[in-house]
C-alpha cells in the first residue's frame, strides 16, 4: 500500500535553533519512515513579513537545506525543495483567491495577532492578508492527506480544508481534505524566558560553537522566586528546566529536583551541566554540518533534484485543475 502524504515547509528567517529542532524537525525526521514527505523551504511566506528585506533570503535557503540534513532529513525518504522555484504553487494560489472569500482571511487569528505583534511593520499587505491561501496551494498541489502541526496552527489546516471543499464544489473532486497531524511541542523559551525568537537574540542555534552555547545557557533566567544561593529552588518555576527534562538523564533529573529543594545545588553550577549536555548533543549535528558546508555540490545536487521531483508531483496537479476549471 502506498504510504500516505504529508507536507511541511519553514520560512528561511536566518539559521535554525533549539526551537525549530524540537517544534519541528525531530517529528519530521520521524515521520519520514511512516509517511511519503514534502518538505519545503517557503521562500515566499518569508515576504509576506519581510518583504523589505529580502537581502538574506537566498543565504538563510543553503543554511536551512545544510541545517535540515544534518539533523537527519534524508532526500532519499523525503523530497525536499524550494517553494519559489515551482512557479506552479503561485499559479494555484491565483485560482484559489479567485474563489477564496475574504471573510475567511480576515477572521484568521494569526493573522489579527501578528498584526499587534509585528505592528512596527506595514502588514497591511494582499500578501500578508492572502498567506493562508498560499498555505492551501501548498499543501494541496501535493494532494498532502495530513499536516503536521501545533495546536496554534489549526486555523490554518482548517482553512486550507474550506478551500479544498469549495474548489471540489464548483469543479468536481480534485483535492483530499488534509488532516492536521498534531504534535505535542516541548514548551521552550528563549533564554530571556520569552518565546525563542531570532529578533530578540535569546536562541540557541543549531550551528553555535561551545563557547556560545555555554554563554547563552549561562544567562538563562532560572527560577525567579529564588533570589539567593541559599534559598530552596522548585525546578517547576525554572524556565531552564524543560532543557534539562530533555538533555539529562533521569537519575541525574532527580537528583537536580532534590538537590534544587534543599538549596544543595545553585543555578549556576545547574547550567553548567546543562550547558556541557547541549554541547555533546549538538556535537553529531555540527558534524554533519561541517560535512555539507565542505561539500556544497552535494547540497546543490540534493535541492535540484528535491525540486524535479516536486515539480513532477506539482505539473500533475496543475494539469489536472486546468482541466476542471477549463482553461
Amino acid at each position: 500500500m502506498e504510504k500516505k502524504r504529508i507536507l511541511s515547509g519553514m520560512r528561511p528567517t536566518g539559521r535554525l535553533h533549539m526551537g525549530n529542532l524540537h517544534g519541528a524537525l525531530l517529528n519530521w525526521v520521524k515521520l519520514q519512515d511512516e509517511y511519503q514527505c514534502f518538505y519545503f523551504v517557503a521562500d515566499w511566506h518569508a515576504l509576506t513579513t519581510d518583504y523589505e528585506q529580502t537581502e538574506g533570503i537566498r543565504e538563510n535557503i543553503w543554511f536551512m537545506f545544510i541545517d535540515w540534513l544534518s539533523v537527519g532529513l534524508d532526500p532519499q525518504k523525503s523530497t525536499l525543495f524550494v517553494q519559489s522555484a515551482l512557479p506552479e504553487h503561485a499559479e494555484l494560489f491565483l485560482l484559489f483567491s479567485m474563489i477564496t472569500p475574504i471573510t475567511w482571511l480576515e477572521r484568521n487569528p494569526t493573522y489579527k495577532e501578528q498584526l499587534q505583534e509585528l505592528s512596527h511593520k506595514d502588514l497591511r499587505t494582499f500578501g500578508f492578508l492572502g498567506y493562508p491561501v498560499l498555505q492551501a496551494a501548498d499543501i494541496l498541489m501535493y494532494k498532502a492527506n495530513g499536516v503536521p502541526v501545533g495546536v496554534d496552527q489549526l486555523p490554518h489546516v482548517e482553512l486550507t480544508r474550506e478551500i479544498a471543499r469549495r474548489c471540489n464544489f464548483l469543479y468536481g473532486k480534485i483535492f483530499p481534505e488534509p488532516e492536521a497531524l498534531l504534535t505535542e511541542i516541548p514548551k521552550l523559551c528563549g533564554t530571556d524566558g520569552r518565546k525563542m525568537s531570532k529578533s530578540y537574540q535569546n536562541c540557541i542555534y543549531l550551528s553555535d560553537t561551545p563557547e556560545a552555547i555555554r554563554k547563552q545557557v549561562s544567562g538563562m533566567i532560572t527560577d525567579t522566586q529564588r533570589p539567593r544561593r541559599q534559598d530552596p529552588g522548585d525546578p517547576d518555576r525554572c524556565l531552564a528546566f524543560p532543557y534539562h527534562k530533555l538533555y539529562l538523564s533521569t537519575d541525574i533529573l532527580a537528583q537536580i529536583v532534590v538537590d534544587c529543594r534543599a538549596a544543595r545545588l545553585g543555578c549556576v553550577e545547574c547550567k553548567k551541566m546543562l550547558a556541557d549536555a547541549l554541547v555533546q548533543a549538538l556535537e553529531p549535528i555540527q558534524a554533519r554540518q561541517h560535512y555539507y558546508l565542505d561539500h556544497p555540490e552535494e547540497v546543490r545536487a540534493i535541492i535540484a533534484d528535491g525540486n524535479e521531483r516536486a515539480r513532477t508531483v506539482a505539473r500533475a496537479t496543475m494539469a489536472e485543475v486546468r482541466e476542471a476549471i477549463k482553461i
